[in-house]
């Protein structure tokens, strides 16, 4: 098992995504937050293979407001060369790089505006991961809204992103806690030629006709590189499908009992690189599969 976690380390106390309002928008202070983030990101890098974990998420604000019209200077051309340097970084420390544009991207939309903005964040997002050399790298994605009609945004998903060449290299696509299944994800993502990963936790929530198992050995053979599965717990204040500070035991065990084939985890915990005590962490990197919990 592979190990990895969102954006930032509280450990260290250090995030990549270090941000701004919008009205502060300048090419200096821009620049600025940048600079702290991928100052954090290398922090977190050389931090991580000594803590057992091998994959990390890039934060969305990694060069604050990069996709918005109103960006002040060429980003690509101003931080190519540290992005290259933290992604020779991470490739000589093993580490899986992935960026996951949140709920506001939106392919599927009917507003025509509100696809363009997405789909620059997007490409924004898969620019980062080339620049990076990310190889393997992932860019997560939720299919959005349905609309009231669910068949059309599906047509609308595959129709916006057929020709995004960039960013259908790395694109992967997640099923949610409320609308699209693992089932109506893959539909998507088989004329897009993208593999799916599953979240444990959406699927416990809405899982559609399928069983954990059978979800992940749909998903698994969409995948040309390692597959990736999403674990996280449901914290019982909140909202279904809000996610805890630790991962449940019990969870973590269900989706070893689960896999059809060893993968990489993304732990989707409020704690971060916490969210799976070091014991456990310990005694999943000594397994060799799923086939016996360590938990």
């Amino acid at each position: 098992m592979r190990l990895g976690y969102p954006c930032e380390n509280l450990t260290l106390r250090a995030t990549t995504n270090h941000t701004l309002r919008l009205a502060s928008l300048s090419e200096e202070r821009v620049s600025a937050k940048a600079e702290a983030n991928f100052h954090d990101l290398e922090r977190i890098l050389r931090w991580n293979p000594q803590a057992g974990f091998a994959l990390f998420r890039l934060g969305q604000q990694l060069i604050p407001f990069a996709s918005h019209p109103q960006f002040p200077y060429s980003w690509e051309a101003a931080h190519k060369e540290a992005l290259a340097h933290l992604g020779e970084l991470a490739q000589s420390l093993g580490q899986r790089l992935s960026m996951h544009p949140g709920q506001y991207v939106n392919p599927a939309s009917p507003e025509r505006r509100v696809v363009e903005r997405s789909l620059a964040e997007l490409r924004y997002s898969a620019r980062v991961l080339s620049l990076v050399g990310a190889q393997d790298g992932v860019l997560v994605l939720h299919l959005g809204g349905a609309y009231g009609a669910p068949e059309g945004a599906l047509r609308r998903f595959v129709e916006n992103l057929r020709g995004e060449r960039e960013v259908l290299r790395y694109l992967a696509l997640e099923n949610d806690e409320r609308l699209w299944s693992v089932e109506g994800v893959l539909r998507a993502a088989e004329p897009l030629e993208v593999p799916v990963v599953v979240d444990a936790l959406h699927h416990a929530l809405n899982p559609g006709r399928l069983s954990l198992p059978e979800a992940l050995r749909l998903a698994f053979p969409t995948w040309r590189h390692r597959p990736k599965v999403h674990l996280s717990s449901q914290d019982p204040a909140k909202r279904p499908g809000a996610h805890a500070f630790q991962i449940a035991p019990e969870d973590l065990e269900r989706l070893l009992e689960a896999l059809p084939a060893p993968a990489d985890l993304m732990i989707e915990a409020k704690g971060k690189e916490l969210g799976v005590p070091l014991e456990t962490r310990r005694a999943l990197l000594a397994s060799p599969s799923g086939a016996e919990s360590p938990v």
